[in-house]
């Protein structure tokens, strides 16, 4: 099996983004496999955005919701998501594999007024 077949159908991933001085920064996310990517959305003002904008440089690794790895690390390279249709391309990936949850996710952003706020991540894996 692919790294993105595999990162695709795990639950969760550790996303590692980069600070200015190297460092890595771990964080795990909901991903879900967008044709040849794998997506993810997070807050557009979280500081792995912020590193994302400055070193596209990423890595990947299976983990449970707590962020314990569960699998090896994969490289890779993330990108913001800007064109609009993209983002629904995005949104539809997730909301396929994260169905009732992701719709809750979905209306309760709304509800607060915090889904303008969401960031759409694609991300590549070297394999």
């Amino acid at each position: 099996m692919s790294a993105i077949d595999a990162l695709g159908k795990a639950r969760y991933v550790n996303l590692e983004t980069f600070r200015k001085n190297g460092t890595g920064v771990q964080t795990p996310v909901w991903v879900a496999r967008d044709e040849d990517r794998l997506v993810i959305f997070t807050n557009r003002d979280s500081y792995k955005v912020k590193r994302l904008r400055r070193n596209s440089k990423i890595r990947l690794a299976e983990c449970n919701v707590r962020g314990a790895l569960k699998g090896p690390w994969h490289e890779g390279s993330g990108r913001i998501v800007e064109d609009e249709a993209d983002k629904q391309s995005v949104l539809r990936a997730l909301h396929k594999k994260y169905g009732w949850q992701m719709t809750l996710s979905d209306w309760g952003a709304r509800l607060r007024g915090s889904k303008k706020n969401w960031a759409f991540v694609s991300m590549q894996v070297d394999e």
